[in-house]
């Protein structure tokens, strides 16, 4: 199990911009972070500091506070994946953490894509495909299907890089669709021949 961040690490933590996760401290306190996967350097100058998702979990943390079913950790970040009967957390503080999960994926993408591209999926959202599509649908205002009410639920399949996003009508799929198309993926409409529910099967792009 990862050893939380010392006191002076969770200062350095807590302190980073709410929107970009910047952060300041000492050298000795950036490298530690670094180190340990909350923080990275980036590669152009400035070579400012900045918080990984992991280091974004940390900051958004209540010390002995449970977490509901439907955001506990599955990975780095655990983005509402839909299909929950508990009603899905949509309050201020959730949509802070979501935007900053968010905003440090993106410069994740820029630290580890070879080009420093950010529009498209790294490394990370290819071994946590359901979490990462999620997250996309998440960050851009899309309701999760939870407690009774309307929305996308994303499901692994069988395929490779590919996971199924269903959602309860053909204008909210579409909607869908167009999200995850801006945020890197590739996603195609289905039928499914059992139910003939309509599906879509979206991965992530490579160029």
């Amino acid at each position: 199990m990862t050893r939380p961040p010392t006191a002076a690490q969770r200062r350095v933590i807590d302190a980073a911009d709410p929107v970009t996760g910047r952060i300041k401290g000492s050298e000795a306190q950036l490298e530690a972070l670094v180190k340990r996967g909350m923080a990275f350097r980036h590669p152009r100058p400035p070579h400012d500091h900045f918080l990984t998702p992991a280091g974004h979990r940390v900051r958004e943390t209540v010390e002995a506070e449970p977490e509901p079913p439907a955001t506990q950790a599955t990975g780095v970040f655990a983005a509402h994946i839909g299909g929950t009967e508990e009603a899905a957390d949509t309050g201020p503080a959730r949509t802070r953490e979501v935007h900053s999960a968010w905003q440090g994926l993106l410069e994740l993408r820029r630290m580890t894509n070879p080009d420093g591209a950010a529009d498209r999926p790294c490394g990370w959202e290819r071994t946590h495909l359901v979490q990462a599509a999620a997250l996309a649908l998440e960050a851009a205002g899309h309701p999760p299907e939870a407690g009774g009410s309307p929305g996308y639920r994303v499901r692994a399949t069988p395929q490779p890089e590919a996971v199924a996003v269903h959602a309860p009508d053909g204008e909210t799929l579409r909607a869908c669709a167009i999200t995850l198309e801006r945020a890197g993926w590739q996603a195609g409409e289905y039928t499914e021949p059992r139910t003939r529910a309509r599906y879509l099967l979206a991965s992530p792009r490579r160029v």
